[in-house]
């Protein structure tokens, strides 16, 4: 799933191909990815980018004063044509592709969706706000009032619940999904199950941490093209997706655990004394 470096990335790029172009056409592919239908998609067509930018994991094309909006959920893309097929492409619930974008010059977009749990949305809006996903966003974690004590209040917030469930949870923290909680977590050298009812000390190391981890993959992201921000994403991760591999840190084996429809992967050795968590739904860590 794309999360905020990914789109960060995305958003520069696409900006650098979009801003002040027209866009001509939209063909919408996947019907049940769109999710408003006032405006229509139909208010796109002739209007000229404005901007590109994210909201959390959201990404937004400014158009003439209208939002396009896009969730592109567990397994959605958004890939650039250098020339786009004179044929439109036909409604289909098999096909990957969700909606063409089709540009002045007959450049686009191809926004996609891999696999078949069909979750990517697509919104028309006068403002992202009227999208419900942004306006619930909690503070976006790299922006320069996410502060130590910002973070310190969140986690007042929550009490004793799971820090890696307050740092997935985009009402919490915008952007920060399952790849780089695990991530910032191993960073941070704390269980994902951790109280999130954090000593002084330990606040200061996982504010670092996510400040750290997020700002440097948006750094190695910048400038890339969207073929290949899946590529660097995956390549630089220390534990995530690593499940049996040895810890980039300190060798020991990367180990997981897995729920109904997601799991987690952590390094014994650097997060949780050596000791294993083990691997059911309520999990604690074994004592």
């Amino acid at each position: 799933m794309p999360e905020l470096p990914e789109v960060e990335a995305l958003a520069l790029d696409l900006r650098g191909r979009l801003q002040d172009r027209a866009i001509t056409k939209i063909h919408l592919v996947q019907f049940s990815a769109l999710k408003t239908y006032d405006p229509p998609l139909s208010a796109l067509e002739g209007t000229l980018v404005d901007d590109v930018r994210r909201h959390g994991k959201f990404l937004d094309l400014e158009a003439s004063g209208v939002h396009l909006v896009l969730h592109l959920a567990r397994a959605g893309w958004v890939r650039w044509r250098d020339e786009v097929p004179p044929v439109p492409p036909r409604p289909s619930n098999k096909s990957t592709l969700a909606a063409r974008i089709v540009l002045d010059d007959e450049t686009g977009l191809d926004i996609t969706e891999a696999g078949t749990k069909k979750s990517l949305a697509i919104y028309v809006v006068n403002d992202p706000a009227d999208v419900p996903g942004i306006a619930s966003l909690g503070p976006d974690p790299l922006t320069d009032d996410f502060t130590p004590e910002r973070l310190r209040a969140i986690l007042a917030e929550q009490g004793k619940k799971q820090i890696k469930g307050v740092l997935r949870h985009q009402g919490t923290i915008a952007g920060i999904g399952n790849a780089y909680s695990d991530e910032i977590l191993h960073a941070a050298k704390m269980s994902p199950f951790k109280p999130a009812d954090l000593t002084d000390d330990e606040l200061a190391v996982l504010y670092a941490a996510i400040r750290t981890t997020l700002t440097d993959a948006v750094e190695r992201s910048r400038g890339l093209a969207a073929s290949e921000l899946k590529g660097e994403k995956k390549s630089h991760l220390a534990v995530h997706g690593r499940a049996g591999l040895p810890c980039p840190v300190c060798g020991d084996t990367v180990r997981e655990v897995s729920f109904a429809d997601s799991s987690l992967q952590y390094c014994p050795t650097c997060q949780t004394g050596g000791k294993p968590l083990a691997d059911r739904r309520m999990s604690r860590l074994l004592k």
